[in-house]
């Protein structure tokens, strides 16, 4: 459900509810106001008869069929009306109706009593012994005993019913014309209101919304190059001073300055990797030299005794040469890999040879430090995938290059691939000394070396950039690394990848 249909809708119920509102309250007022007047008519009445008729109790016992006869002369220009004489008790003495009620009926005094009381009345509702199964508006008077006798200061009451006609067609058809149809009409206008105010309000408050919605929408679509040359077109609300066109404004602010961050961070990376990549092109070539002269100075020092000392910083100097090249080569190849061009040569191929032949490479180094490395057979099913061949190699034997450098004499290592669903889960792992638990969320990050000891993504004399070249080489083809390790245990790295 849109947000526009929820403000028509409810701005719809509302007007419905507010028309029905009206005509109930109409309706009531109306009912009301026949009320009172009934019973203002019925007081009146009332008085006049009790002026004109003191000695009712005593027509009523000296001639009860000539009392009967007086009540119904008394209604007649009352109509809907029946008068009734009642007893200190509410006992029906004498009635004008036609209906005849049983013997010692009785009506509520309650009402009797709020109707000849002092405190004036809107009116009354009381019994109508004819239709008990309905309240009527009634009036009442006392009535005394033309001779006063001391115990007796009440003989009864005169009690007057006003029943609730039904209305006759001719007053029906003139209700139906001077109410109902304007109570329509008052309907059909307050909803056809309603409704024109719902869609204005929708399109003033749901357009700014929607495309706010559309510009984050290309944002996310685009990134921050959305509004480029070629890309679609972002449209905001337009520049006003309500709170949609302060919130477009805001927005379009907020845009501009992180399209200006953002240029200027690219500017900044594209200045960091070809900064990185010609520091390393320019460093292999002294640093190839440098090593070559200093094997060449080793071979001369090995024949000659009086050169030992000489010949162990000449070790030292060496070894740490090889690893400043190993880290030019790393940087080198890591910003190439950043390069937003860069290329994967993708062919399809089977994982399971790969590791096969991975394991084949590095099965003299893992004889020679007594570890068993071992590639597990292939599965069920081929384990094939789109790989650029040369990278993805590269990134295993990154992993068994720092499997081994983290396991001593009587560890395994093993390589494995499977296909699960989808996925092609390649997996290597070793019993080595494992990684600490606050290491591994570091693992993966550029230059990152444990505090506690020599990790094994970064091998000894690493600098933190094996495991980081791993992992974007793994993300290029689509896939993504997980590490599970248990200190003194070993080291699993599972890369998992689209299968083909």
């Amino acid at each position: 459900m849109t947000v526009r249909f929820k403000i028509a809708l409810t701005i719809f119920v509302t007007g419905l509810f507010t028309a029905v509102g009206v005509v109930a309250t109409v309706l009531f007022a109306f009912e009301r106001f026949e009320h009172e007047s009934t019973y203002y008519r019925a007081s009146a009445f009332l008085d006049r008869v009790v002026q004109q008729h003191g000695d009712l109790f005593e027509l009523q016992q000296r001639h009860p069929q000539e009392f009967v006869e007086l009540l119904r002369s008394l209604v007649l220009l009352e109509p809907d009306t029946q008068l009734y004489l009642l007893a200190n008790d509410g006992t029906v003495l004498a009635s004008s109706g036609q209906a005849r009620l049983a013997p010692g009926f009785k009506v509520a005094l309650g009402p009797v009593r709020q109707a000849i009381g002092d405190e004036p009345m809107p009116y009354v509702m009381g019994d109508d012994p004819e239709r008990m199964d309905a309240d009527a508006v009634i009036a009442a008077r006392p009535l005394r005993r033309a001779l006063i006798r001391n115990d007796e200061p009440m003989a009864g009451y005169l009690y007057l019913v006003c029943h609730k006609a039904a209305l006759p067609e001719g007053r029906l058809a003139a209700l139906r014309s001077s109410f109902a149809l304007p109570a329509l009409g008052l309907i059909i206008v307050l909803v056809a209101l309603g409704t024109g105010l719902a869609a204005w309000i929708s399109g003033v408050v749901v357009r700014p919304l929607r495309q706010l919605s559309q510009a984050v929408a290309a944002v996310a679509r685009e990134g921050l190059d959305a509004g480029a040359p070629g890309a679609a077109r972002i449209e905001l609300p337009a520049a006003s001073r309500d709170e949609f066109g302060q919130l477009g404004l805001g927005f379009r602010s907020m845009l501009d300055a992180l399209r200006r961050q953002w240029e200027a961070l690219r500017r900044l990376d594209h200045f960091r990797r070809e900064g990185v990549s010609n520091l390393s092109h320019d460093l292999r070539s002294p640093l190839t030299a440098t090593t070559a002269c200093l094997e060449t100075l080793g071979q001369r020092f090995a024949a000659d005794p009086a050169r030992t000392e000489d010949r162990q910083l000449l070790d030292v100097a060496l070894r740490n040469t090889r690893d400043a090249a190993r880290l030019v080569q790393s940087l080198g190849d890591l910003a190439q890999l950043d390069e937003p061009k860069f290329a994967l040569r993708r062919e399809l191929f089977d994982v399971a040879e790969l590791l096969g032949d991975i394991a084949l490479r590095f099965a003299p180094r893992a004889a020679a430090l007594g570890v068993t490395l071992t590639a597990e057979p292939q599965g069920a099913g081929p384990a094939r995938a789109a790989l650029d061949v040369e990278l993805f190699e590269r990134a295993v034997a990154n992993l068994a290059d720092n499997a081994l450098k983290s396991c001593a004499a009587g560890a395994v290592v093993t390589l494995a691939a499977r296909r699960v669903d989808d996925r092609v889960l390649v997996s290597v792992a070793d019993s080595g000394r494992g990684i600490a638990a606050p290491d591994l969320p570091h693992l993966f990050d550029r230059f990152y070396q444990s505090r506690h000891s020599v990790a094994p993504a970064t091998g000894q004399g690493g600098r933190g950039l094996g495991l980081a070249i791993v992992k974007r080489i793994v993300e290029l083809h689509g896939g993504s690394v997980a590490v599970h390790s248990t200190v003194g245990q070993g080291t699993t790295v599972t890369l998992s990848l689209p299968a083909a």
